[in-house]
């Protein structure tokens, strides 16, 4: 990954829950961090409270009880973000601090806040602060709780599967919940990194289609991909005229505007485009996105919820997608 100019501060969200995909999604973000400067935010959303009120310690069983469960899960967390982060920037392990702080949420269970200080080397061989790894526990369940820790957040990011160790097995509608109603973008990832392969983006004439682009050009950005757009559109390829000639598609012309635009805008990024057909968007993206490092699309109306395409894809994508908001 490398580190496109326009970052001038802020913070990466990560949902941690222990699960496979939940620890594939820390060790992305943590790569994204690295590569934008940006710091990093491990949330454990702890369900346990909305169920139960044991969660304390079993009487004799030493470091048992749920509460231990969530903070043992959230340091989990913390530490793998912080050896990804290390890996990421090629620097030494940092020691760990002598403590770490607990903040208080009204009407919650006791959050616990840890923070991890990583420091590797600079493009130029010179040693520098890098990204800071925080971690933060908060009872409730999982959409909720993240979208609140992600509030001021440039990215969220969370696995497909797995938020949390009871919800695992509907976390895909957390990522559906997140998708319609997070304050920032959405990572939702599947699968590790795909160097070499395109970040790939759907445009079409909402007003919102340039700002999803710009989302899409920093991203491939970020991550040294090449950027491919794609129009899908509903009405039939070669309409005529009134002289009975093959008249210029405007689906077509949608899509070489939005190209231009595009390497106007970054003009060291490889740049395609690929016009479709279809009534169902959402298969033709991810028919378009099968060999994709990512899929990022845009919410149409974000107070609405993600859409019908949006939804869709989140069901059925193999590659990560991003949702631009």
């Amino acid at each position: 990954m490398t580190s496109p100019a326009g970052h001038d501060g802020g913070i990466v969200a990560v949902g941690y829950g222990g699960s496979e995909a939940a620890q594939l999604a820390v060790r992305w973000a943590a790569g994204y961090a690295a590569a934008t400067g940006l710091d990093l935010r491990v949330v454990h959303a702890w369900v346990w409270p909305v169920f139960t009120k044991n969660l304390g310690p079993v009487k004799g069983v030493a470091g048992s009880g749920l509460r231990h469960s969530a903070e043992a899960i959230l340091a989990e967390g913390v530490e793998l973000a912080r050896s990804a982060v290390l890996e990421a920037t090629g620097g030494a392990p940092a020691a760990q601090p002598a403590e770490s702080t607990a903040t208080e949420t009204a009407g919650a269970e006791p959050g616990v806040h840890r923070a991890v200080s990583v420091t590797g080397p600079s493009a130029t061989g010179q040693g520098r602060a890098g990204p800071v790894v925080d971690g933060v526990m908060e009872a409730g369940l999982a959409a909720p709780v993240l979208r609140d820790a992600a509030r001021d957040a440039r990215l969220l990011v969370v696995g497909s599967r797995g938020l949390g160790a009871v919800l695992g097995p509907v976390a895909g509608s957390v990522c559906l919940d997140l998708a319609g109603s997070a304050h920032c973008p959405v990572m939702v990832i599947r699968r590790p990194r795909r160097p070499g392969h395109p970040v790939v983006v759907g445009v079409d004439d909402s007003p919102r289609s340039p700002a999803t682009v710009a989302d899409a050009i920093q991203l491939a950005e970020v991550l040294g991909d090449s950027l491919h757009l794609v129009h899908v559109d509903p009405q039939r390829f070669g309409t005529r005229d009134e002289h009975g000639r093959h008249a210029r598609h405007p689906g077509q012309e949608l899509l070489d505007r939005a190209v231009d635009d595009t390497r106007k805008l970054a003009p060291g990024l490889e740049v395609s485009g690929l016009l479709l057909e279809g009534h169902a968007a959402a298969r033709e993206l991810l028919t378009a996105a099968d060999d994709a490092d990512v899929l990022v699309l845009g919410t149409h109306n974000p107070s609405a919820g993600p859409g019908n395409t949006v939804s869709a894809v989140l069901h059925k994508a193999h590659c990560n997608v991003l949702v631009s908001r």
